[in-house]
C-alpha cells in the first residue's frame, strides 16, 4: 500500500513520520540526534530509503547525517565544508582575502536521478556538491565568482543559500536563492549563473530595482513547468512564466503579503500555498489565527484554508522550508510551525489535523511518497 514519510528537522532533533495513504494514523521517530539543531532532512528522489541531514553542533561544526534505510539508522560523512576545497583558498566575494565564514548547511538537495549526488547550501552563501553519498564536498565556485557579490548582504537570518531547484527538463539547468541577494539561475551545470530577479522591487536597499540585493525567502516549482517559478520574498509573492527573466507580483489580493514559505500542488501546477504572517516585525499569524492561503489560479486569486487550524491566540510562525507536499492522488500538504506542531491536509488543504503538537521549533518539514 501507498504511503508517505514526513520529515521534520527541529532545534532539537529529528523527527520520522510515517502513515499509509490515508495519512490519519501515524507512527512517529525519534528523536533522532536528541539535543541538536537539525535544519533540514531531505530524502533523495531516487532512492526511498536514502535521506541526507544537516546537523549542527555547537562543538564539531556542521556534521551531514546520511540514512540508507529510511531514517532508521543513520551515519555521520563529510564532517566539515570548510575543508571541502583546498585550505585557505576561500575569498570574499569582492575578491578580497577577507575570510569567507561557514556557519551552517541550510539546504540539501538531491540529485533528481542519482541517489550518490547531492547539493548543498550554506551560510554565507555558497553552492557545494557530493557526488559520493555525502563522503566529500566540492564547492561550485561559479556562483561566488559571479562577481555581483560585494552587493549580497544579510538578511536576519544571516546569509544564507535556502532553496535548490533542479530542473527536470534540463539537467545543465539550477535555480538557486540567497537572503539577502536574489535569485540566480545557471543553465550550464554551475559553470556560470545570471541573477533573475528582474521585475522585484525592495525599498530597503539603495537602488530599489537592483540586479541583486533582494531577500528572497523561498522559491518553488512544479516538475512539469519547469519555466513557471513561484516566489515568496520579503513583502511580495511573485510569479516568473520566463524561467525567471522576468517576474510580476500576485499577491495583491492577500491580507499580507509576508511570509516565509511558498509550494505547489503536485497535480496542479496552478495551485499555490502559503502561509501570510502579519510583517517583517511581528513573526506570527494576521490576527493570531493561522490560515494557509491556496491559490487555484496561480496567484490570481487566493482563498483561506482554516478549518483544522487554530484561529484564536495563535503566534507561531512557518519558516522557509518548513512545507512540503506528497504525491500521491489526493494531494497531502504538509507544513511545521515554531511552536512545535507538524499539520496535514490529506485533501489539498480543505481539512487539516496535527500529527503531532508538542515537538521542538519546526525548521523543515520534507516528505517522501512511498509508492
Amino acid at each position: 500500500m501507498s504511503g508517505v514519510r514526513v520529515l521534520v528537522g527541529t532545534r532539537k532533533g529529528a523527527f520520522v513520520l510515517t502513515a499509509d495513504g490515508k495519512r490519519k494514523d501515524w507512527n512517529v521517530d525519534g528523536p533522532f540526534f536528541a539535543g541538536w539543531e537539525m535544519y533540514h532532512l531531505k530524502g533523495s528522489p531516487a532512492d526511498p530509503n536514502r535521506i541526507y541531514a544537516s546537523q549542527s553542533t555547537g562543538w564539531h561544526g556542521q556534521v551531514i547525517q546520511r540514512s540508507d534505510d529510511g531514517g532508521k539508522s543513520w551515519n555521520p560523512v563529510g564532517n566539515d565544508f570548510r575543508y571541502a576545497t583546498v585550505p585557505g583558498t576561500h575569498q570574499w566575494y569582492d575578491g578580497t582575502p577577507h575570510p569567507w565564514e561557514f556557519a551552517r548547511v541550510w539546504h540539501l538537495e538531491p540529485s533528481l536521478t542519482d541517489p550518490d549526488t547531492v547539493y548543498a547550501g550554506v551560510e554565507d552563501a555558497a553552492l557545494f556538491r557530493s557526488v559520493d553519498a555525502g563522503g566529500s564536498w566540492q564547492e561550485l565556485p561559479g556562483l561566488r565568482e559571479h562577481g555581483s557579490g560585494p552587493h549580497w548582504q544579510p538578511g536576519a537570518g544571516g546569509m544564507c543559500l535556502h532553496t535548490i531547484i533542479l530542473d527536470p527538463s534540463n539537467p545543465e539547468r539550477m535555480f538557486i536563492a540567497i537572503s539577502a541577494a536574489g535569485a540566480f539561475r545557471t543553465d550550464n551545470g554551475g559553470k556560470t549563473w545570471q541573477p533573475i530577479n528582474r521585475g522585484l522591487k525592495s525599498g530597503a536597499i539603495p537602488e530599489e530595482e537592483a540586479e541583486v540585493g533582494h531577500c528572497v525567502h523561498h522559491v518553488a516549482m512544479h516538475p512539469d513547468r519547469p519555466g513557471t517559478l513561484y516566489m515568496q520574498k520579503h513583502w511580495d509573492v511573485m510569479r516568473s512564466d520566463d524561467a525567471g527573466d522576468n517576474w510580476y507580483d500576485v499577491g495583491d489580493s492577500l491580507p499580507t503579503d509576508f511570509g516565509f514559505v511558498i509550494d505547489v500542488h503536485a497535480h496542479e501546477p496552478e495551485t499555490l500555498y502559503i502561509v501570510p504572517i502579519k510583517s517583517d516585525l511581528e513573526h506570527f499569524p494576521l490576527d493570531g489565527a493561522l490560515r494557509v492561503f491556496r491559490s487555484r489560479t496561480g496567484g490570481n486569486e487566493w482563498e483561506p484554508l482554516t478549518k483544522g487550524l487554530p484561529q484564536d491566540n495563535c503566534y507561531v510562525n512557518v519558516l522557509r522550508d518548513a512545507m512540503s507536499i506528497d504525491s500521491l492522488d489526493e494531494c497531502g500538504v504538509y507544513f511545521g510551525t515554531t511552536g512545535g506542531q507538524v499539520y496535514c491536509s490529506p485533501d489539498g488543504g480543505d481539512t487539516w489535523s496535527a500529527i503531532v503538537r508538542d515537538l521542538p521549533a519546526v525548521l523543515s518539514v520534507e516528505v517522501q511518497t512511498l509508492k
